[in-house]
C-alpha cells in the first residue's frame, strides 16, 4: 500500500481542486481517495495531482533526435525507427502523458506494425513510455496525403509501397488493408480522407477516398469493434467522412458551420491539433506548402472554438512530432489561448480522451481506476501553463518522475 499526499487533486468531473490531495495506491490501482495515510507515504508537498493525461494523436515512430526530415523516409530502417521511438516514448511519459493513440505510420516498414511492437515492449516493462493504442499503418490512396512518396515528390520507382503498408485503392484493397492492420495488432484504423499542409497533393481540403471506399473502411473496422480516425481538413471532406460513419476527425482546420452541425448530430469526435498552427516551421518548405499553411493556419486558430461552442466532442491531440515529443502540454495551452475554458481542456485531455478510446479505467482520480497520476506546481484551472511543468509521474502505480 502506498499513499500519495499532496496539496490538492483535480476532480475533473466537478472541475474543482479537492484539498488536500490524498490517494491510496495498491498495485496498479487507486484503492481510495482521501482519509488518513496507509502504508508507505510519498510526500508531494505543494503539488496538485491530476489524472495522467491522454494525447489522442502522436506518431512516436517519427521525429525525435537524429531524424533527418523527409530523407528519413528512405534512409531509416524499421529497427532504427523503433530505437529512436524509445526516446520519444520516454519523453512523452515524463511530460505527464500516460496514454496515447499512435495514429499510423506512413513510412516503408515491409508491413511491420512498429507501434504495436513498441506498445508491447512498454507493456512488458522493457522500456518507459505511455500506454499505446496503435493504428499500425495509416491507410491512404495513391497520391493521398499520407502516401509518403508525396512528401518529397519521389520518382515513380522510388519507395514502392504495398497494401500491407497502407497504400490501398478501391474497395477490395481498402478492405484488405484494414484487415491486415487488425490481424497484426492495430486497435484502431487511421485513414486519409483529405489533403494536408505538408504534402504535395493539391488542395488541402480535397477529398481523397471515394464515399464507397470510406464506407468499406468503416464497415470492416466497425464489424471488428475498432474505431476509425481520419486525417481530414476540408469541410466537404469532413461531411462525407461523417456521413460514412467515421468516428473521429483529426485536425479539421477548414470545417464550416454545416460540417460542425453534422458532427454534433452524428456524435463525431474532433482532435483539433491546433498548436501546430503556431509551432510548425514552414519557412524552408516549398512555396506551395507555405501557401497552404498561410491559408490553413489562421482558420485552425478559430475553427476549434466554433466546434467547441456548437457542442462537438473534443479530445486533445498534438500530432507530435509536429509539436516536439515531450512538449505535448503545449496543445492544452493553445486550446485555452483559442478561447476554450481551461477546465474543459483538462477534461479533453483526460475523461474525453478515455471516452474516445472506449475505456473507463483512466482519466479520473477515483477508486478502482488505474493509478495514472501526475503532479504539477499549482492549479491548472487558474494557469493551464503549469501542465508544462510536470514534477511527478506515476503510471500504473509505478513512479517514473519525482522532482
Amino acid at each position: 500500500m502506498l499513499t500519495l499526499e499532496a496539496a490538492g487533486l483535480l476532480d475533473v468531473d466537478s472541475g474543482e481542486i479537492v484539498r488536500p490531495g490524498i490517494l491510496h495506491i495498491e498495485g496498479d490501482r487507486i484503492v481510495g481517495v482521501g482519509g488518513p495515510a496507509r502504508g508507505e507515504v510519498v510526500d508531494l508537498g505543494d503539488l496538485i495531482l491530476l489524472p495522467g493525461l491522454l494525447d489522442m494523436e502522436v506518431n512516436l515512430l517519427m521525429g525525435g533526435r537524429g531524424e533527418t526530415g523527409l530523407s528519413s523516409s528512405v534512409k531509416d530502417d524499421p529497427a532504427l525507427r523503433v530505437l529512436r521511438a524509445v526516446g520519444n516514448a520516454r519523453r512523452t511519459l515524463r511530460a505527464g502523458f500516460t496514454t496515447v493513440r499512435n495514429l499510423g505510420l506512413f513510412v516503408k516498414t515491409g508491413g511491420y506494425l512498429l507501434d504495436v511492437a513498441l506498445g508491447k515492449a512498454i507493456d512488458q516493462g522493457w522500456i518507459e513510455g505511455p500506454r499505446i493504442v496503435p493504428a499500425g499503418h495509416a491507410i491512404t490512396p495513391t497520391g493521398g496525403h499520407l502516401d509518403p512518396t508525396m512528401f518529397a515528390a519521389f520518382a515513380p520507382d522510388v519507395l514502392k509501397l504495398t497494401v500491407e503498408e497502407g497504400l490501398a485503392n478501391g474497395v477490395d484493397e481498402v478492405r484488405k488493408a484494414v484487415r491486415y492492420q487488425i490481424k497484426h495488432g492495430a486497435q484502431l484504423i487511421k485513414i486519409c480522407v483529405s489533403g494536408g499542409v505538408m504534402s504535395l497533393t493539391g488542395a488541402p481540403g480535397a477529398q481523397h477516398y471515394s464515399d464507397e471506399e470510406l464506407r468499406a473502411i468503416v464497415d470492416e473496422a466497425h464489424r471488428r469493434g475498432l474505431r476509425v480516425a481520419a486525417h481530414t481538413h476540408g469541410a466537404d471532406a469532413v461531411k462525407h467522412a461523417v456521413a460514412a460513419g467515421i468516428d473521429c476527425i483529426e485536425h479539421g482546420f477548414l470545417i464550416d458551420d454545416e460540417a460542425i452541425d453534422l458532427m454534433v448530430e452524428h456524435g463525431t469526435w474532433l482532435v483539433p491539433t491546433t498548436r501546430l498552427a503556431d509551432a510548425m516551421d514552414v519557412s524552408k518548405a516549398e512555396p506551395e506548402l507555405q501557401a497552404k499553411a498561410a491559408l490553413m493556419f489562421p482558420k485552425a486558430r478559430t475553427s476549434v472554438l466554433a466546434a467547441y461552442k456548437a457542442g462537438v466532442k473534443i479530445a486533445v491531440g498534438t500530432d507530435a512530432p509536429a509539436i516536439p515529443h515531450g512538449r505535448n502540454a503545449d496543445e492544452l495551452v493553445a486550446l485555452v489561448e483559442r478561447g476554450l475554458p481551461a477546465v474543459d481542456v483538462l477534461r479533453a485531455a483526460t475523461i474525453r480522451g478515455a471516452e474516445l478510446i472506449g475505456v473507463e479505467d483512466r482519466g479520473r482520480l477515483a477508486e478502482g481506476l488505474l493509478a495514472d497520476v501526475i503532479g504539477i506546481p499549482g492549479d491548472p484551472i487558474e494557469d493551464i501553463t503549469l501542465t508544462r511543468d510536470v514534477r511527478f509521474v506515476m503510471k500504473g502505480g509505478k513512479i517514473h518522475v519525482q522532482k
